[in-house]
């Protein structure tokens, strides 16, 4: 049998043009047998995972290979080039599983091209109780990696990077491991329930006036302190963008109403006594409206909200600012693509964002497109996946600039969603390819007592960020 992961994997290389072969090998495998169970399990609330068993694939012989992918660990060394994976300094899945729910680490992945570490992976874990959830993540995070390294290879961009220790590998299977991981992983989900209390989910938005330096150049949350935009109890709000325009200060938000669980765009105007008003509705549509970038272009005023859930990425202009705004132009059809976040450099647009392909954390993959014209068309980079990565991937506002250097601020989802930010100087941006530095930690500090920062952004004096409550 095979898993579903990796015919997933095969699907993948094809659609993106590869002439891929198939073939399995007689190696012995150990016994996986309480980990089906439990998969088995969890499928009559989450339907089958990536790790699930599947039929496998019929052996497709198409010529000889330029590169082979060895998904079992056990390939030795030939003429053709080898790419295998490391799941937690081990050579299957299941190895790493275990390694992971032993030492109770972050999982790392790594890919090796001849037994040299050529690309990394650290897969964003949304949900750490459930094992299908959890492989979900790993697995999704795996085939992301490979689809980078894979392409990097045929493009002549894949070089070594440094080795990293892993955790040894402990004895004892997945029994052992599993229970006290997943009692542990119980009592957090208790204990986050208690602390929410009534709410299910909770953001808070807040703002400050500031003149001088402020989180992007200090790196750190001091200074002044931050004022709270109020709500009734009823919604929150999150995704702060400021826009100025004429002298005026307008705040825009994701409105999330708990009474229809579905995010809207609002916004409100800064007064004269240097406080917000309370939020309007601006834009609704049937699906979750969420990170509302509103940026000026050719003297109109636009925006491109987040609708991953609708898998469109969609241009809104205003007809009248700031309260109409109407649909011109889907950027990007058919994609689960999430925050994305807009860049003109040298005549040429960018989107960066991250995507998901069905399976895994909407957090954790960074991708890339790019166009002639702000209306497109748009193509997605020929490296894409750029990045998989909890604390380097997810764009937390849009790109700071400061001189000569491009600054993207990103979520740090290694603890929790929204657990932190981190601001990453663009390298490079371009058809060749795309380099960051790696993310610079934003400090806590006495300006905003609450934990993590998840979106940053500044107009003029107005400063602006929101966490989790």
């Amino acid at each position: 049998m095979s898993r579903r992961w990796e015919n997933e994997l095969f699907v993948r290389l094809e659609a993106a043009g590869h002439v891929v072969s198939y073939r399995r090998t007689s190696a012995a495998a150990p016994s996986t047998r309480a980990f089906d169970a439990v998969l088995a399990i969890e499928s009559w609330r989450f339907g089958p995972s990536l790790a699930t068993r599947v039929a496998p694939l019929p052996a497709i012989d198409r010529g000889p290979p330029d590169l082979i992918i060895d998904l079992t660990g056990s390939a030795t060394r030939q003429a053709t080039p080898i790419l295998q994976l490391e799941f937690c300094g081990q050579g299957t899945f299941l190895a790493g599983i275990n390694t992971m729910l032993a030492s109770g680490q972050l999982p790392e992945l790594a890919a090796r091209l001849d037994g040299v570490v050529v690309a990394r992976a650290r897969p964003m874990l949304g949900d750490r109780f459930w094992l299908s959830r959890t492989s979900n993540n790993l697995l999704a995070g795996a085939i992301s990696l490979i689809m980078q390294s894979v392409a990097r290879f045929f493009g002549g961009k894949l070089q070594p990077i440094a080795d990293s220790a892993q955790p040894p590998l402990k004895n004892g299977g997945f029994v052992r491991h599993a229970g006290p991981y997943f009692c542990k992983g119980l009592v957090n989900r208790a204990v986050e329930k208690l602390r929410q209390r009534r709410r299910p989910f909770y953001w808070q938005v807040a703002y400050r006036l500031i003149d001088g330096p402020g989180i992007a150049e200090t790196g750190r949350i001091d200074g002044s302190p931050f004022t709270v935009l109020p709500d009734d109890g009823e919604r929150f709000y999150a995704d702060p963008f400021v826009f100025e325009r004429d002298g005026r200060h307008y705040l825009f938000v994701e409105e999330f109403p708990y009474a229809t669980g579905r995010g809207v765009i609002s916004v409100a105007e800064l007064h004269a006594d240097g406080k917000f008003g309370v939020p309007r509705l601006v834009l609704e549509e049937g699906h979750h409206l969420s990170y509302p970038q509103v940026f000026a272009h050719d003297g109109e005023v636009f925006m491109i909200p987040e609708s991953g859930s609708a898998r469109e990425v969609v241009l809104y202009r205003a007809v009248r600012f700031p309260d109409r705004w109407v649909r011109d132009t889907v950027l990007i059809p058919d994609s689960d693509f999430n925050d994305a976040t807009l860049l003109e450099s040298d005549g040429r647009f960018w989107l960066l964002g991250t995507e998901r392909y069905g399976y895994g954390s909407a957090s954790d993959t960074l991708a890339v497109y790019g166009a002639p014209s702000l209306r497109g068309p748009w193509i997605g980079h020929a490296l894409n996946p750029i990045a998989v990565d909890h604390s380097a991937a997810r764009p937390g506002g849009a790109i700071i600039r400061r001189g000569a250097t491009q600054v993207l601020p990103v979520q740090d989802g290694s603890r929790a969603y929204g657990g932190g930010l981190g601001l990453m100087s663009l390298e490079q941006l371009d058809d060749n390819d795309v380099r960051f530095s790696s993310p610079r930690p934003i400090c806590p500090g006495s300006a905003w007592a609450r934990a993590g920062i998840h979106t940053l952004n500044r107009a003029g004096r107005v400063e602006v960020i929101d966490s989790a409550g």
